[in-house]
């Protein structure tokens, strides 16, 4: 039995059309589910009685099981979600002073190996589906519903490489969008990359305003391959021009993520390099400071080396930020959570 929520309402009102009805129940259907909030297809009551049957025999509405949730004293909830199949996902409720955001995993496990991360400690099992993706927004909106509260924001930021799951993704970002589905804003949905080159051209050509943000973490490619395997395959002579396609065809900015690790890429100089590799771009750099993971041998950088690292970038022209910090008293970094339910933290 497919999901529900992994349609779009084109693709839903195509199947619509297929049985003999009017596509116009399928802007009923995501009425029901996406703005009522009800999932159980036999209440879709402007649908006939043998109608909601049919859909009831094919297509599953079940919102994702919560397995464990772990909230933080700044308000950070992190989630490990159980899937049809008993795979884990997890994924993260941070709240910022302009609304509530989630981020949200791609990938039940993750093939990037990339040497900091909790997530590579799992490798990838499979894609998620669209519906699955919508699953833990949905389920993250059930759990803000007694407090009034609702989600402004979603970043596919979580478990998994976004792009080595491109049409899922995409299908999930165009039902978080569409005003008659989730309906949240274009701005306010971003997807990282890694940094696969193809994808990147072929995402700036979507039509889309959903923000792209690439997993940089190195001002040059002899650390990025120290960090992240994929800079073998992909290096930054051909990552940084798809990047520049990507603003090209898009006229959106990027974000490059820089992971802060004592030692290895926050000196000075590396400061310099990066100011060299990203300037000219309509970019700007969020640098992240590390949440350690006792399995890696990584340490997070000082706040006085953040600070200089940061001056460094905009002295010398470039736009750059420090991200707010969140669930430091839980396991708030990718794939911790999920890592300890299977024992390997």
């Amino acid at each position: 039995m497919s999901s529900l929520f992994s349609l779009t309402r084109e693709k839903l009102a195509g199947h619509f059309l297929q049985i003999g009805q009017s596509k116009f129940r399928a802007e009923q259907v995501f009425d029901w589910v996406y703005r009522k909030g009800i999932y159980d297809i036999s209440q879709m009551s402007n649908l006939s009685l043998p109608l909601r049957q049919e859909l009831c025999s094919i297509f599953d509405t079940a919102l994702p099981h919560e397995v464990k949730r772990q909230e933080s004293k700044d308000g950070t909830v992190k989630f490990l979600f159980e899937l049809e199949d008993h795979s884990k996902v997890e994924s993260v409720l941070m709240r910022y002073d302009y609304g509530n955001v989630i981020c949200l995993s791609s990938q039940v496990g993750c093939a990037m190996g990339c040497a900091f991360c909790a997530s590579g400690l799992l490798k990838k099992e499979r894609n998620l589906t669209a519906g699955e993706m919508i699953g833990q927004v949905l389920a993250v909106k059930e759990y803000l519903k007694p407090s009034f509260e609702t989600l402004s924001h979603a970043v596919v930021m979580g478990t998994g490489e976004p792009f080595d799951n491109y049409d899922n993704v995409m299908d999930f970002v165009r039902i978080l969008n569409d005003p008659k589905g989730i309906g949240m804003g274009a701005r306010h949905i971003t997807v990282s990359t890694c940094g696969i080159p193809d994808k990147i051209r072929r995402y700036g050509k979507e039509g889309l305003q959903i923000n792209l943000a690439i997993s940089l973490h190195a001002p040059n490619q002899e650390i990025r391959e120290s960090l992240m395997p994929i800079a073998r395959a992909y290096p930054l002579d051909e990552l940084i021009p798809a990047v520049k396609d990507y603003i090209e065809s898009s006229g959106r900015r990027v974000t490059f993520e820089y992971i802060l690790l004592e030692g290895v890429n926050g000196s000075l100089q590396n400061a310099d390099e990066l100011s060299d590799l990203v300037r000219g771009m309509l970019a700007y750099v969020n640098l992240i400071p590390y949440n350690p993971v006792k399995e890696k041998p990584y340490r997070r950088s000082s706040k006085d080396k953040v600070k200089a690292f940061h001056d460094r970038l905009l002295k010398r022209g470039i736009n750059a930020t420090v991200r707010k910090e969140f669930g430091k008293d839980i396991d708030a970094a990718c794939g911790q959570l999920r890592a300890k339910e299977k024992k390997v933290l």
